[in-house]
């Protein structure tokens, strides 16, 4: 498929740290030689990465997402292949190519006046590779998992989703923000108001929400639609941790009664390094609940991961925090 790499044994090796007597997650992946070969591995999930941080910048947020993906590789193939880890489930599918699409991105002039409308255009053009690998992945039988990279790349997987479901799918984004901002141009904060716009997304609801960064006119719009809802973070804090579980369960009840893919944006995460990083929060030990509690719904479809952001001198490896979230996601509690 043009405008995605391929992964295979080779590719990784170098990133695999071993020890005798011990086998990593990276030894146990398996690999196809194209995409024609998906339908017939017996993998159940299917990993790719999205190395790009194109609709941040043009969200006005702070780059360094587009090195997620290889932060969350060097962790998540170095970890233990056990009974508990279970890499035989995973095929490591690869990443899109993003290099041509970051470099015209650095090379944009912040003070050309259609600055961010350009940063939008490539960010459409990643739109229709993410949805074709996503449309790809769901349409074989397997559940994607996609470590981003923007949420801008929320608009693809719905797209993916719903090219090879023929239907649209219901989202549960476990956000700081609903990234249902205006459609005048591409970028992280308006991919599931492309998607609302579009017809392809079904219900969709906001887990975690600030009431701090959200606009007025976002909440005036989600109180009137009946297929978009939210749980205010501010309205959880007081809670107890079993209180907080039963919310996103109800919230989680409702949307996983049909195809469903679970987003998960890192702002959300207390002091989590990502785009919009917070000092409150939900703590990452309940987000890894969030995650195994969803993975156990029998029409989930995809998780998607993004807006982490791998800080230098940085007191937190968000490498190991992104494969801590994938081996939760694919061992269901």
């Amino acid at each position: 498929m043009e405008g995605f790499k391929l992964y295979n044994h080779k590719t990784i090796a170098n990133l695999i740290s071993g020890r005798e007597g011990e086998t990593r997650f990276g030894d146990e992946l398996s690999f196809i030689r194209d995409f024609n070969e998906l339908e017939d591995s017996k993998s159940r999930y299917v990993l790719f990465g999205i190395p790009e941080d194109i609709g941040i910048r043009g969200n006005s947020g702070k780059p360094g997402a587009s090195k997620a993906w290889d932060a969350c590789l060097k962790s998540l193939l170095n970890i233990q292949a056990n009974q508990y880890t279970n890499p035989e489930s995973v095929l490591l599918l690869g990443e899109i190519d993003c290099k041509e699409l970051m470099s015209k991105a650095a090379n944009f002039d912040r003070e050309d006046p259609n600055y961010f409308v350009k940063l939008g255009e490539l960010a459409s053009k990643l739109d229709v590779i993410v949805s074709d690998v996503v449309a790809r992945i769901i349409s074989a039988g397997k559940i994607a998992i996609i470590v981003g990279g923007g949420h801008n790349n929320a608009y693809g997987n719905i797209k993916g989703a719903f090219k090879a479901l023929a239907k649209p799918v219901n989202i549960l984004n476990i956000d700081a923000h609903t990234d249902l901002r205006k459609t005048d141009y591409r970028h992280s904060g308006n991919g599931f108001s492309f998607a609302r716009k579009e017809n392809i997304l079904g219900k969709y609801r906001v887990f975690g929400l600030h009431q701090n960064y959200t606009p007025d006119y976002i909440f005036k719009e989600i109180i009137q639609s009946p297929n978009d809802h939210f749980r205010l973070f501010e309205h959880l804090t007081l809670k107890s941790s079993e209180s907080i579980i039963k919310a996103f369960r109800e919230e989680l009840d409702f949307t996983a009664q049909e195809d469903f893919g679970l987003e998960l944006d890192c702002d959300a995460i207390k002091d989590f390094p990502s785009s919009a990083q917070s000092p409150t929060g939900f703590p990452i030990n309940m987000v890894r609940n969030f995650i195994k509690i969803a993975s156990e719904e029998k029409n989930i479809r995809y998780l998607h991961i993004c807006e982490a952001a791998p800080q230098e001198n940085q007191n937190f490896d968000t490498g190991k925090a992104l494969s801590y979230f994938i081996t939760d996601f694919i061992n269901p509690a």
